[in-house]
C-alpha cells in the first residue's frame, strides 16, 4: 500500500532533488536543464506553503518510492490544475503504481473544483505520454520548441466517473 507524506523541503532535500533530478534524466537525457539546486528547494517550499496537499512524497512501507508536485494555477484565463511531477522510480514503474498517484492529484484537483488539469511532458518520455494518454489525458500542443508536450485531462466532478 502506497501512502502519501507531505513534503519537509528540508529533511527530504536530497531525496526531492534526486527524484527531480532523475526525472529530467528520463525526460530530456540528462539534468542540464534542472537549474539550481537551491532555486529549486525555494521554488518548492513556496508552492507547498501554498498548496500542502500538492507536494507529497510517495511510500511504500519503509522506502520513499516517489513524488507528486501538484498546484492549481490560470492558464489562458481559467484556474487549471497542474502536474509539476509526477514520478516514481524506476523499479517501481509498469507495475500500477502510477494510476495511485494520478488518482490521488484528480482528488486534489477535484478539491479545487477545477474542470481540467494539465502537464508538460517530453515526446522522448514514451511510457509516460502513453501512461497520461490511458489515463485519459490528450494532448493539446507541443511548447518549448518542441521540447515538450502539453496534455490536458478533464474533471466531470462525478466521483464515480473520476475515480476509473
Amino acid at each position: 500500500m502506497l501512502t502519501f507524506e507531505a513534503v519537509d523541503v528540508m529533511k527530504h532535500q536530497a531525496k526531492v532533488i534526486a527524484f527531480r533530478k532523475d526525472s529530467f534524466r528520463v525526460s530530456f537525457g540528462d539534468t542540464s536543464g534542472f537549474g539550481d539546486e537551491e532555486d529549486y528547494l525555494r521554488w518548492l517550499e513556496e508552492k507547498k506553503h501554498a498548496f500542502p496537499a500538492g507536494f507529497m512524497l510517495v511510500r511504500e512501507n519503509d522506502a520513499y518510492i516517489g513524488q507528486l508536485e501538484l498546484s492549481i494555477k490560470e492558464y489562458n484565463g481559467e484556474s487549471i490544475g497542474y502536474i509539476h511531477l509526477l514520478y516514481l522510480v524506476p523499479e517501481k514503474r509498469g507495475q500500477g503504481k502510477g494510476l495511485e498517484l494520478y488518482q490521488y492529484a484528480k482528488q486534489f484537483f477535484l478539491r479545487y473544483n477545477v474542470a481540467s488539469y494539465e502537464l508538460r511532458v517530453s515526446p522522448s518520455n514514451t511510457a509516460a505520454v502513453n501512461f497520461y494518454r490511458k489515463s485519459g489525458m490528450e494532448p493539446i500542443k507541443t511548447e518549448l520548441d518542441g521540447k515538450v508536450i502539453r496534455m490536458r485531462g478533464m474533471l466531470s466532478h462525478d466521483r464515480d466517473t473520476d475515480l476509473v
